[in-house]
């Protein structure tokens, strides 16, 4: 058996297959695109070593900041791990929010090579200008990726391009799991409680010393642009170490961004995973 608990940010999911796995015999093996990296944790929410209870966690902090990392990378060393802890005997139980990771990774979520699109068009345009033209071509992807993701909205576009058919059409009807026993389990149903749980985390994140002790001086190592400080609250860490908004201000950004990221999550969930129990 497999087990995954998914959800938007904040939904209590970590907690959840912690819970699981101390009952059943389980590892857990985390599914979130950026608690790959170390020295983000914070920012990340990656549970910390003291928080795990013994209980074996995968892929997490296992990346530097600048080293790139995408769901083909992801797909390869999650089916790898799963069956690594099939074989002890145990439980493999995935958790993150990083929809796409899952899919790729538990079902026939196949790779092929892109032939390249002449992208030159599109350089002119602001994030949102480009994310307009998404939208005129693939709505339906449009609204899983944020305008400020450029890089995503780009390959969304160079796949129209180059394949004449929409990303959000190339795999639909793949849906058949690669690996036996598969059992999702659904948190954050209730909209108002997640939000007011992200109100209390941001916060708590703002008043955590490890903010200035560690995420602070990362910031002033490297480049905004890295893979790994693409985390909600990166940005706003920097403007705040700048000088250039305050602590109030900060939380008040990332609490909406983290609202907004949330509400994408849970859309592409209930598109995507039918077969969901949702228990919260």
């Amino acid at each position: 058996m497999i087990v995954a608990f998914l959800g938007p940010t904040a939904s209590g999911k970590s907690e959840a297959a912690l819970s699981f796995a101390l009952e059943n015999n389980g590892e857990v093996i985390n599914c979130d695109a950026l608690q790959v990296y170390r020295g983000t944790e914070l920012l990340t929410c990656a549970p910390r070593e003291e928080e795990r209870k013994g209980v074996p966690h995968h892929l997490y902090s296992f990346l530097a900041i600048e080293d790139p990392f995408d769901v083909r990378s992801y797909q390869s060393l999650a089916r790898e791990k799963a069956r690594e802890v099939l074989s002890r005997g145990k439980i493999p139980t995935f958790v993150g929010g990083t929809g796409l990771y899952l899919k790729a990774a538990l079902y026939d979520y196949r790779f092929d090579e892109e032939p390249e699109a002449d992208l030159s068009p599109f350089e002119g345009l602001d994030n949102e200008e480009l994310h307009r033209r998404l939208e005129e071509v693939d709505p339906e992807e449009a609204r899983a990726i944020h305008p400020n993701n450029r890089r995503r909205v780009l390959r969304a576009l160079s796949i129209y391009l180059s394949r004449g058919i929409p990303k959000s059409g190339l795999y639909k009807g793949k849906d058949t799991p690669v690996l036996e026993g598969i059992r999702l389990y659904g948190l954050g149903l209730d909209r108002g409680w997640v939000y007011s749980r992200i109100e209390a985390r941001t916060r708590r994140i703002f008043e955590d010393s490890r903010l200035e002790e560690e995420i602070f001086p990362l910031l002033g190592a490297h480049k905004a642009e890295e893979p790994g400080l693409k985390a909600i609250g990166a940005e706003e860490c920097r403007l705040l170490v700048e000088g250039k908004i305050d602590r109030e201000e900060a939380i008040a950004r990332v609490e909406r961004k983290t609202r907004l990221y949330a509400k994408r999550q849970m859309t592409f969930f209930r598109h995507q995973f039918k077969e969901i129990e949702w228990i919260r």
